[in-house]
């Protein structure tokens, strides 16, 4: 039995195959083309996101489809939307940011701390190896993990658990996504990072943040940087 099969919630996908296209034809996807086109042009090209398959990843995405279908009209504004339970879906220009942030390869296996419903889940997982996504609510986890079996992404292993304490069992990671602020340095996941990872997560308080971006080294020295403000919900858990 595998360490994934052991854990509580935890969806064990088959073999990594091929990433299939994104965006088959959903309902309403052609009248959300020029949506899509749009926020690219003027919410992420204008404030240098620059990667282009970051840029080709969001254009393609159906970001509608991962809110209430009564906020499917405002998928593609300038703003984060809830997405139920306290939570929110961020803004399309912070899931670019961070995602252009963790300067990600074909190769990369990512950790994503605080998955909600998916979609920055369905955006890594467009470019990297492999997802492991952890979510706390039990709602959420439903939710994501039923938006990541609706668009067709075969390499996210998803679990329900605390995101503060990573998952160890298959660790290490080459790159750690955290959608939640914390008040403190995590010792916990920069453990889990592999030498020449990168760890990207919110720091401060309720009312000032700053993403920051930890490196470790290949000797395992760590060097962080802060790269923006922001503003999350608190990372609940140990």
């Amino acid at each position: 039995m595998s360490a994934n099969s052991r854990l509580r919630g935890t969806i064990e996908p088959p073999p990594l195959p091929p990433l299939p296209p994104l965006a088959p034809p959903f309902p309403f996807e052609r009248e959300m083309v020029t949506s899509r086109e749009r926020m690219v042009e003027t919410q992420l090209k204008t404030r240098d996101i620059v990667d282009k398959a970051v840029l080709d990843v969001m254009r393609r995405l159906p970001r509608h489809l991962f809110v209430d279908q009564a906020m499917g009209d405002q998928a593609y504004g300038d703003n984060p939307l809830p997405i139920g339970y306290g939570q929110t879906i961020s803004q399309p220009f912070i899931v670019a940011f961070m995602t252009q942030a963790l300067e990600l390869t074909k190769k990369d296996r990512v950790l994503e701390i605080g998955s909600g419903c998916g979609y920055h889940t369905a955006v890594l997982a467009s470019l990297v190896d492999s997802v492991y996504a952890v979510e706390l609510l039990p709602g959420l986890f439903e939710l994501g993990r039923a938006n990541i079996k609706k668009m067709g992404l075969k390499n996210v292993y998803q679990k329900q658990g605390d995101g503060s304490l990573g998952w160890p069992e298959l660790a290490p990671f080459s790159a750690i996504i955290v959608a939640a602020y914390g008040s403190r340095t995590p010792r916990r996941l920069l453990e889990q990072l592999a030498p020449g990872g990168r760890l990207l997560l919110p720091l401060g308080h309720a009312q000032v943040q700053d993403l920051v971006l930890f490196r470790k080294s290949e000797s395992n020295q760590i060097t962080s940087q802060n790269i923006l403000g922001c503003r999350f919900v608190p990372l609940v858990g140990g």
